[in-house]
């Protein structure tokens, strides 16, 4: 008997999502008519050539921008969706504050504010105890391995690796429905993106649902759902499981290992003309 296929729940809708930017005389569409459907609990990342859509499909889905036609909307636990592409711009807010957090390739820490701070500045938007946010704060922190003699640093104390892994603690300190990571190891070297790869991988392995935009293999193979943009439309996709680490299985040959992994994710991008 075949086991049950657990159907995935659906946090964000597109349709018809359409995005035109122009200047002067010249228009150029840069979204055009997606349809898609992002689940709960997933690590997507969006992948494609530079130009493709990949940011600014992130930055509409997120809210940080409207799009210039079609629908975004978001599912609740009671099943209603939220359409967000009507709202005022001051709606808009409080709903990425509710429910969105960002992870942008450059951190925009605020130098004058230490590390402490710059997470609970944003924490502060949504939680009225400080007492309360600051705990939370702290302990995000330290799992980041950022510890209490880090916490009064400023980001002009800091490494790139270091304002990066605040940066992740920053867009997580309201405890967001998804997490968007707008190719967020871009400016790191190889150290400090595989650390903040891992904070994620562990975040979604927790249940964080997350969209990340990347040009990287290395990024792109922590993700089970691969998205492929070309032109403003999604070419296709590939499912690739859980991430798992760089584990090896001899003893279960039918179950992935991350060469099969790695094997899969570029044939499809060689697929793609990436």
């Amino acid at each position: 008997m075949e086991a049950a296929v657990t159907e995935k729940k659906k946090i964000i809708r597109t349709k018809d999502l359409s995005k035109t930017f122009t200047t002067g005389n010249v228009k150029q569409q840069v979204l055009k008519n997606l349809d898609l459907e992002i689940y709960k609990g997933d690590f997507t990342v969006i992948m494609g050539n530079s130009g493709s859509g990949k940011s600014t499909l992130l930055y509409a889905l997120s809210g940080m921008d409207r799009p210039s036609m079609g629908a975004i909307s978001y599912e609740g636990s009671d099943g209603e969706e939220t359409n967000i592409t009507g709202f005022d711009n001051n709606r808009l807010a409080a709903f990425r504050r509710d429910h969105v957090g960002f992870v942008f390739q450059q951190n925009y820490l605020n130098d004058s504010m230490s590390a402490l701070d710059n997470v609970m500045v944003v924490g502060l938007l949504k939680h009225d105890s400080r007492k309360e946010l600051a705990a939370r704060a702290k302990e995000l922190l330290e799992r980041v391995e950022i510890g209490e003699d880090d916490w009064g640093k400023f980001p002009t104390q800091m490494s790139g690796g270091m304002q990066q892994r605040v940066a992740v603690v920053r867009g997580v300190i309201n405890s967001p429905e998804v997490l968007f990571a707008d190719e967020p190891t871009g400016a790191l070297n190889s150290q400090n993106t595989e650390n903040v790869l891992n904070i994620l991988s562990d975040l979604n392995s927790e249940g964080q649902s997350i969209v990340m935009v990347t040009h990287t293999l290395a990024a792109a193979e922590r993700g089970n759902r691969i998205i492929y943009l070309s032109d403003g439309v999604i070419s296709d996709e590939v499912e690739l499981g859980p991430y798992a680490g760089n584990y090896k299985d001899d003893e279960n040959p039918e179950k992935d290992t991350a060469e099969k992994r790695h094997r899969k994710l570029k044939s499809f991008l060689q697929d793609m003309g990436w």
